[in-house]
């Protein structure tokens, strides 16, 4: 199409339509153009520097940012200094995202496989054929046979999860979403203690005092960009705040606490127990905790979890645990957080129950400083996430197997990857018994490899999307993500796929939109009707211009109205953890990790991400494997031997890590690692630690895999390799003789 001076210039200038007025409410407010040019050509040289705000789709926080774009290129990302959920933080997966949009290993157009199935021999065709073959799949099995149709992504929220929804209730189809470290448990544990279908927000910022059982919320737990901004307030109050971190494992939140106190791996919740009843047998609780916590059945039946009873299970001296929990009660506000490894265990529902019902017994639920309910989403029929759980995966796998009650004919698959993140159920050989496989991947991945037909999506920086954070930040809040280049390939919108399908097979009137764009459109103008909120203007076109410019739209006035259960459902006891493997044969604890910037493994194709140091190791390009330093003496294991790491279900090979700060019954490998296929800087590199993760262990409430169950039995294999790592030769911690409390500081207000 022929670009006339006058569209140039509209293009180049940026201008805009109308009067816009932004209501700031406490969010800072900037200047960014609204709408980016992606019809301006390449070689148009304008001298303009150009920043555009969208949302950043490495993880699932999708952190507001703003990307810096010249002559139709994106050269740099930043944090969105408007956008409530980091407010101009972000981190290095966002950065990495210009790797995403320019990475040579991307996928160019729609392709056929013409190898056998998993070999990765594929030639491309046309977008008509690609969607005249999955039309006429689909056309194949509707009516009776509907079912048979399963639509497999990632846990879609706001419009793209409204589409996908309608898309699979309107065919017949089965959808159903992955997470591959889930937090079915913890959503679970919201439920069930507060009676809220959505997470809250954690109001780290105003609190005095954080217990935290395990939640690396610097790290990688839930919304770490954000959680870092609120520590940075915490730690700059006037008297400071106080932060004690109960972990198994020494994560990178542990590292920045005042006190790392050592727990048994799956102990959390009886520990959590045992605090709740020295705060009620010393009469510590705040005067707004539910007098059926305090003096009714709960208290009677917590009697039993005194510290004197508990502390050979959970491994702290009963002194220090009264300690805990005086300190807890009296530094208010004080806010208890139960993270990933809690939640990993049999018992993790009842794990996250004990230790969330302690904000209760301090009066932080609904308050300042503690557990702040978050409102329903501004638009009822949009989806704010969350997966199947792991045995519905299990059953999943068992049906592509057997065919039974009914075989799966055709599986559509976006955004996920479960040949890797479901290694442990042996996906690979479970899709080989699937009719057709298509796959909507950007990349060749270890599932896309397994794929009859590819149509790739565009990646994000070349999309329409939304959000709708959770948690989110206390108010409603929808985050918009634009396009802000021009599509690099042959590529096409997974939304917009989906709009096409429908009008395709005759399901217009659910899906009457002729775009993924004018979805959003018609959900902006449902907020723009709504006269409220950070954007104001006198027409739609301006409004629309406006919550592009911000990146989003979001209502601080809007907060929940919801109120704490009056008597909470509350766990009366927490069974003690099972494991798979003997003590004897298997004599480690296997914790495993999410890697601080390759996370589940979704960032592994990115070598801005893989060669980004683990604030603790600093490692880099590799699957490491961390043990006790005085255990790998007696073992004579020394840094860079390849270790053979051996659970009850499987072998795996790591890089040996001797550090002081592990406890010598437990060993700590990071996920995300162990590609076959996804791009030259993953492929056949490292270990993918859920290969050996026992299937048979799930939490017993949820369902949800239980991923830190396992034990292993560690064997030299006689090779060694250099780590990659800056640190040098030293190793990090602190040095522990025969304390399981490792105090790094200690602060009294």
């Amino acid at each position: 199409m022929a670009l006339s001076r006058r569209k140039f210039l509209v293009l180049a200038g940026g201008s805009a339509l109308g009067a816009v007025i932004f209501e700031a409410c406490g969010v800072p407010s900037r200047e960014l153009l609204v709408e980016s040019p992606i019809e301006m050509p390449e070689d148009a040289v304008t001298g303009l520097d150009n920043w555009y705000a969208t949302l950043c789709r490495q993880c699932s926080t999708s952190e507001g940012v703003i990307v810096r774009v010249i002559e139709g290129r994106a050269k740099k990302v930043e944090g969105n200094p408007d956008y409530p959920i980091n407010l101009g933080k972000h981190s290095a997966c966002c950065e990495a995202g210009l790797q995403a949009l320019y990475h040579p290993d991307r996928l160019r157009g729609p392709m056929r496989r013409v190898g056998e199935r998993g070999s990765g021999e594929f030639q491309e065709i046309s977008w008509e054929e690609a969607l005249d073959e999955l039309v006429a799949e689909l056309k194949k099995y509707r009516g009776s046979d509907a079912d048979t149709v399963v639509l497999a992504t990632d846990p879609l929220r706001g419009h793209l999860g409204m589409v996908a929804k309608r898309f699979a209730d309107a065919y017949g189809a089965r959808a159903m979403a992955l997470e591959p470290v889930e937090q079915s448990v913890l959503r679970g544990a919201v439920k069930v203690v507060y009676g809220q279908e959505q997470l809250p927000d954690f109001d780290i910022e105003n609190a005095n005092h954080i217990l935290s059982f395990g939640a690396d919320f610097l790290s990688t737990w839930l919304s770490p960009v954000r959680f870092a901004v609120k520590y940075g307030q915490f730690r700059g109050k006037r008297p400071r705040g106080t932060f004690v971190q109960i972990e198994s494992r020494f994560s990178a939140t542990a590292a920045n606490a005042d006190e790392w106190v050592f727990i048994k791996p799956g102990y959390e919740g009886i520990l959590a127990l045992s605090i709740a009843q020295v705060i009620i047998s010393e009469r510590l609780w705040d005067a707004k905790a539910p007098p059926a916590m305090t003096g009714g059945a709960w208290a009677q039946s917590v009697q039993s979890y005194s510290p004197e009873n508990v502390a050979k299970d959970v491994g702290i001296a009963p002194e220090r645990i009264r300690e805990l929990a005086r300190e807890f009660a009296r530094r208010k506000p004080s806010l208890a957080l139960g993270g990933d490894l809690p939640a990993a265990h049999t018992n993790g529902s009842s794990n996250l129950s004990a230790i969330y019902a302690l904000n209760y017994l301090v009066g932080s639920v609904g308050n300042k400083g503690g557990i702040i309910f978050n409102p329903e989403p501004p638009l009822p029929e949009l989806p704010i996430g969350g997966g199947e759980t792991y045995k519905q995966w299990h059953d999943m796998a068992d049906r592509l197997r057997s065919g039974r009650p009914k075989p799966v004919n055709l599986l559509l698959v976006r955004g996920i990857n479960p040949v890797h993140s479901l290694a442990n159920l042996d996906f690979k050989d479970a899709l080989n018994q699937v009719g057709k496989v298509v796959s909507f991947s950007s990349f060749m991945d270890d599932t896309t490899a397994m794929a009859d037909l590819v149509l790739p999506e565009h990646v994000y920086l070349e999309d329409w999307g939304d959000d709708l954070p959770n948690p989110g930040p206390g108010y409603r809040l929808v985050g918009i993500q634009q396009p802000i280049v021009r599509p690099l390939y042959n590529t096409r919108s997974f939304g917009d796929i989906l709009l096409t399908l429908a009008q395709e097979l005759g399901m217009e009137r659910q899906l009457p939109w002729g775009s993924f764009k004018e979805v959003l459109e018609d959900g902006a103008e449902k907020l723009f009707d709504m006269g409220k909120g950070s954007v104001k203007a006198p027409g739609f076109k301006a409004f629309w211009s406006g919550v592009l410019q911000r990146g989003g739209w979001w209502d601080v006035e809007a907060k929940s109205t919801a109120v704490a259960p009056v008597s909470p459902q509350l766990p009366e006891k927490v069974e003690k953890p099972s494991f798979a493997g003997s003590d004897g044969e298997y004599p480690f604890h296997l914790l495993p990790f999410q890697h601080p910037t390759l996370t589940d493994g979704r960032g592994a194709h990115l070598p801005w991400l893989q060669a980004t140091p683990d604030p603790l190791t600093s490692t880099v390009w590799h699957t490491w494997i961390e043990i006790n330093t005085v255990k790998a003496e007696e073992m004579g294991i020394k840094e860079g031997d390849v270790i053979a790491v051996e659970s009850p279900h499987g072998t795996i090979e790591a890089l040996a890590y001797p550090s002081r700060a592990v406890s010598p019954e437990v060993v700590c490998i990071p996920i995300g690692q162990g590609h076959t296929y996804f791009g030259r800087y993953a492929e056949r590199r490292g270990s993918n630690v859920f290969a050996i993760l026992a299937p048979e262990k799930n939490d017993k409430e949820t369902g949800a895999l239980a991923w830190a169950a396992t034990k292993v039995r560690l064997t030299k294999t006689g090779r060694w390799a250099r780590l990659s790592k800056f640190e040098g030769e030293g190793s990090p911690g602190i040095q522990t003789e025969e304390r399981d409390v490792v105090q790094i500081t200690r602060t009294e207000s």
